[in-house]
């Protein structure tokens, strides 16, 4: 599975998938079409490594998200350098204030390392390892990060009139 053709059909497989996390880490379809374009594009370089993984949508998962990891990084490194050198702080396109009582919105305002995490965890159904493993942090970090999540996410819900249940 190491060709171009290889290539090819995994990535017609795999897109929508990674859309559908990519969507939810990002919270908008431009920017998680953005995100499945880079990681198919990082996942064609490394081919022949990824072709050869056991499970290639595993190890494409881990490409999308420390792409997505890497890019708030950078973005907050470049706000921060926008800040200190004096210029304006660009401000978001549309607040979407009428879209807060959504899922989608609450996610939103984790962090994007707990968010990468909340969404591995409980959208993909990942276990606590995998998460670890992905993200290179211990099992404590992860149950520690989505339980404080997931009350984060719970009281914005409660707030909006909703309600966040275990199941």
């Amino acid at each position: 599975m190491a060709t171009d053709a290889g290539f090819e059909d995994f990535a017609r497989s795999a897109q929508q998938r990674l859309y559908r996390t990519a969507y939810l880490l990002c919270g908008d379809a431009e920017g998680a079409r953005d995100l499945t374009q880079a990681t198919l594009a990082k996942l064609y370089q490394h081919w022949r490594r990824a072709g050869a993984a056991d499970h290639p949508h595993a190890y494409a998962k881990k490409v999308l998200t420390r792409t997505f990891l890497a890019e708030r990084r950078r973005r907050l490194r470049d706000l921060l350098a926008l800040t200190r050198t004096g210029g304006t702080v660009p401000q978001p396109a549309a607040d979407h204030a009428d879209l807060r009582v959504t899922l989608l919105a609450a996610l939103a305002e984790l962090p994007p390392r707990a968010r990468a995490m909340v969404v591995l965890r409980y959208w993909d159904d990942q276990s606590v390892a995998s998460v670890a493993a992905l993200l290179r942090c211990s099992e404590a970090t992860v149950k520690s990060q989505c339980s404080r999540s997931l009350v984060r996410l719970r009281e914005r819900l409660a707030d909006a009139g909703l309600s966040l249940t275990e199941g």
